[in-house]
């Protein structure tokens, strides 16, 4: 569902769309009923599609209703100030299907679809046109604040100081390790020990 807005004489008129994609009925069946009810009130719509004899009427009802209840509780405006401005139902994409037929051959069947599009217009504008001002903009908080503030002259004068100061670069005590240990040799003695303990594992006594 959708709301759009529309400017006459600085005054605004509300439009409230509501659609339904998908539905498993032929499109032409569909325009009967759309054709009798373009143009109408709201309150007179409705009741036409109720004591209308076909199985689309209670569809387009219930689109019907759907807009109507979203103009209300969304957007605070009078059900009774609508009317259908437009109703258009167009062919959606088609499930196809095939039936058997005699001599090995197969007819195919097409189950159509259809897209409901439905746009109700307020018949007197509810709301006068107001130019939009633009906001303040909000005070920062204190972290951001503190974020986006520049380091203090104490810190740089540390940083100055330590760059200043020679690298001393502490000998460590070398450390033999055993063979073995490094990940390196680990990768190149692997197949050697598996296999190794392959042949522990199924070798034979000796007789």
């Amino acid at each position: 569902m959708k709301i759009s807005v529309r400017l006459v004489s600085r005054l605004v008129i509300m439009q409230v769309t509501a659609s339904l994609n998908n539905l498993r009925m032929a499109s032409r069946k569909v325009r009967l009923v759309a054709n009798l009810v373009k143009g109408m009130e709201a309150e007179k719509a409705k009741k036409q599609l109720q004591f209308m004899n076909k199985k689309a009427a209670a569809i387009v009802l219930k689109l019907l209703n759907s807009g109507l209840n979203n103009a209300k509780h969304n957007f605070s405006l009078n059900e009774d100030n609508f009317f259908i401005a437009r109703l258009d139902v167009e062919a959606g994409p088609s499930l196809k299907r095939w039936l058997p037929r005699a001599m090995g051959r197969a007819t195919p069947i097409l189950k159509r679809t259809c897209n409901i599009n439905l746009i109700l217009e307020e018949k007197t504008p509810s709301k006068p046109a107001t130019i939009q001002k633009k906001k303040p903009k909000a005070e920062k908080t204190e972290k951001e604040a503190v974020r986006e503030a520049p380091p203090s002259v104490e810190k740089e004068e540390r940083i100055s100081v330590v760059s200043e100061r020679p690298e001393e670069k502490r000998k460590q005590p070398f450390i033999a390790k055993p063979f073995g240990a490094s990940g390196q040799s680990k990768k190149r003695f692997f197949s050697r020990q598996t296999f190794g303990n392959i042949k522990k594992v199924f070798r034979r006594k000796s007789i």
